[in-house]
């Protein structure tokens, strides 16, 4: 039975955690959520700033290294802050979220969005010589993994949505 392989117990024993309680039934709960919402939104607009100028979509005046100077740092810095609130959030209610549909969707997406990063890194290394200088014509494996990473953040956000929703 699938609740025997995500060991309930473990998941139960995060719940009673004085943390995970004391989130869980006060004002925390809420004030924790916003920030990860909150963090979320800037997150991915700073994230999406680059994907769209990668995939040649936006912003195509500003040269990738500009872009990334100014947008990285508030892609790391937030998703440091929505890892942290959304890890506080999942303590609360461990053992529901581990066998929740949704909340292993986004676990899953988020998965394949990391994966995409590494591809895009991986790729981006190789095509440096043409993003140094300045060029608007980036590869397509490139410009592939930008638009695959804006689909795969944007089920992220959806699957996010949906784990209050769905028993």
């Amino acid at each position: 039975m699938l609740e025997t392989l995500l060991h309930h117990e473990f998941w139960l024993s995060l719940e009673y955690l004085p943390l995970a309680e004391q989130i869980g039934a006060t004002w925390l709960f809420p004030l924790v959520n916003s920030l990860h919402v909150l963090s979320i939104c800037l997150m991915l607009g700073a994230l999406f700033m680059l994907d769209l100028r990668i995939a040649g979509v936006a912003a195509r005046q500003y040269s990738i290294q500009q872009l990334e100077r100014d947008f990285l740092p508030w892609v790391w810095g937030t998703f440091v802050v929505a890892v942290v609130t959304g890890v506080a959030l999942f303590i609360t209610r461990a053992s529901a979220h581990v066998l929740n549909p949704a909340f292993q969707m986004k676990m899953l997406l988020m998965l394949l969005a990391a994966i995409n990063m590494a591809f895009f890194h991986w790729c981006f290394r190789y095509n440096r010589n043409s993003v140094d200088s300045g060029s608007n014509r980036l590869s397509s494996k490139l410009a592939f993994s930008a638009v695959l990473s804006l689909l795969l953040w944007a089920g992220v956000m959806l699957a996010g949505r949906w784990i209050g929703h769905i028993v």
